[in-house]
């Protein structure tokens, strides 16, 4: 009972710290090569940023699956239910908040703060959102949270839109504690936009989906998208029991036409005004210029802005990742420029609260307090061990360098799949990015560049070697599916090594060039001291004036 006890406490104390992340789609019609994508910047700051392989697994009937609480830190999860990763006998085992029917056979995943992809392409994406109710995890009676509503999905699922009716059903039936979230679900041929939340009595849950018409670019920022539902509609579904949850807590009137879910459920901005809007209208403004959209509108429950939108040209992985990379530069919103970004354009802004009080920055889709990013492929012209790929990128998108995790790999490189915050670790790919970013503060409109730089040479070679890859992967399926993941897994580990080598190399490359402020390469010692305009701003122009008859620098 104390341990049960505990763990509601732990987690109750965890939903209240609330997320911020960003989640882009990418229809196949929309994409290059004709790849479905979804994605996510896991903006915590404080997560446990492990990428863990979960194997498939079978079951007695009558088996039982345990449901865990959402906890963000390291350990996000303890026991040997998911994998030998997690089996560790330093922390004690992960106390359940209750149980659902287990089925026969569960598929392979790939874990983070949530589910990520499993072996038969099935992608999911995260953000939170802004609702009315906001509720607690009660053991026995109020269990799920959208991060094990995924894990189940990838378990039991292979398309999104059975992945959808499945953690809707769930949800409804065993409760779902939480703020508001939303899942992007990606197949090999569709997308699908799932949003929830918890029932005014909490012991529910209410939720809308929304598929993402083929050809067109989905964002979601910290903010409900989905609005008015058409039950006819057969690409639009929700829950049974949403018109009558909404009418008996006055939300909605019936006769007042087609209930508006965002509207119905959402308290509307996230945290505070055009924290995330803002975001919508930058990527829609970057993939579709041609609409001219206004990043100015009257308030967050808008209309200004599309579902969707048809992207000007098609994109490819590297643009969804250059998305994710994004300041605002070239914009008046641009965080790279003006007094506070400093001398030297560092965009990175510490928030002292997220409401209307000091702090309240622009918030850019790249942010400091990010623990992973990825963009996700699920293609179904290629087998699905070689058809899905995660691009995953340790720590904040402006700072990572992205590699290919197949669907593929059995066996996760431990610079990937072990480390936490707590401890630094050169051998931690997050560790290693993360100090890259970090020292890059210093001077950053001197080493962002070169950052830049070392990311397009690397992801460059990658992407380049890609179909080489794949065609190889895809024959040695043809002879022995298990040859093929061998191939994955080999190359992956490859990658790993050498992407590690290459960032520790560079780290002391930035380390050596601007020791004390200076620029040391090619010459030692080289001082570029401060801009002008930024001696300028803080009265230092003409040198120090002291006192109203004083010294005075001419």
């Amino acid at each position: 009972m104390r341990k049960i006890l505990l763990v509601l406490i732990v987690a109750a104390a965890i939903v209240t710290i609330g997320w911020a992340c960003t989640t882009i789609i990418v229809t196949k019609g929309a994409s290059v090569d004709g790849s479905v994508m979804t994605s996510h910047s896991c903006d915590c700051g404080a997560c446990d940023f492990r990428y863990v392989y979960v194997p498939a697994a079978d079951y007695e009937p009558g088996a039982k699956r345990a449901i865990y609480p959402f906890l963000e830190g390291y350990p996000r999860y303890v026991g040997k239910d998911m994998g030998p990763t997690y089996d560790d006998p330093n922390y004690p085992p992960t106390e359940p908040l209750g149980y659902i029917d287990q089925v026969e056979h569960t598929y392979a995943y790939y874990d983070g703060a949530y589910g990520i992809i499993n072996e038969h392409q099935l992608a999911i994406g995260e953000c939170t959102c802004s609702a009315k109710v906001y509720a607690q995890p009660k053991p026995g009676e109020c269990i799920f949270d959208v991060s094990a509503l995924s894990k189940v999905a990838l378990e039991r699922c292979t398309t999104a839109r059975e992945a959808i009716e499945l953690m809707g059903a769930l949800a409804v039936e065993y409760g779902y504690y939480g703020w508001g979230e939303t899942l992007t679900v990606a197949d090999t041929e569709e997308a699908w936009v799932f949003e929830i939340c918890a029932t005014p009595d909490q012991k529910s849950a209410i939720w809308a989906a929304k598929k993402v018409p083929d050809g067109e670019v989905f964002v979601e920022s910290n903010i409900f998208r989905i609005r008015e539902l058409d039950p006819n509609d057969p690409d639009t579904m929700f829950s049974p029991n949403l018109i009558e949850v909404a009418t008996a807590a006055g939300w909605y009137d019936p006769s007042s036409g087609p209930i508006d879910w965002m509207a119905t459920v959402s308290t509307g901005e996230y945290s505070y005004p055009y924290y995330s809007l803002r975001r919508i209208w930058r990527v829609f403004d970057r993939v579709a210029p041609s609409l001219e959209l206004s990043p100015w509108v009257e308030d967050s429950f808008t209309k200004a802005y599309p579902f969707s939108v048809v992207p000007d040209k098609k994109l490819s992985v590297a643009d969804v990742i250059d998305l994710f990379r994004d300041f605002y530069e070239g914009t008046e919103f641009d965080l790279t420029q003006g007094l506070a970004a400093g001398p030297f354009g560092n965009p990175n802004r510490y928030s002292g609260s997220s409401k209307l009080i000091k702090g309240s920055w622009e918030r850019a889709i790249s942010i400091f307090r990010c623990d992973y990013v990825f963009v996700s492929q699920s293609r179904g012209w290629l087998p699905d061990p070689v058809g899905g790929v995660v691009w995953w990128g340790p720590s904040a998108p402006h700072e990572s360098i992205i590699i290919p995790m197949y669907c593929g790999i059995t066996d996760i490189p431990d610079a990937y799949d072990t480390g936490s915050l707590e401890k630094f670790d050169k051998n931690i790919a997050n560790w290693a990015l993360n100090f890259m970013g970090n020292w890059a503060e210093l001077k950053f409109s001197y080493m962002y560049p070169e950052i830049k730089a070392l990311q397009q040479k690397i992801e460059g070679k990658l992407f380049a070697v890609q179909p080489a890859i794949e065609a190889a992967a895809a024959q040695l399926y043809e002879v022995d599916p298990e040859l093929c993941k061998e191939f994955l897994t080999d190359y992956v580990a490859g990658v790993s090594d050498r992407v590690m080598a290459e960032v520790w190399e560079f780290n002391e490359y930035l380390i050596t060039k601007y020791r004390d402020g200076y620029i040391n390469i090619p010459d030692v010692g080289k001082s570029v001291g401060y801009p002008d305009w930024w001696l300028k701003e803080v009265g230092y122009a003409d040198g120090h004036i002291f006192g109203p008859d004083g010294y005075k620098a001419k």
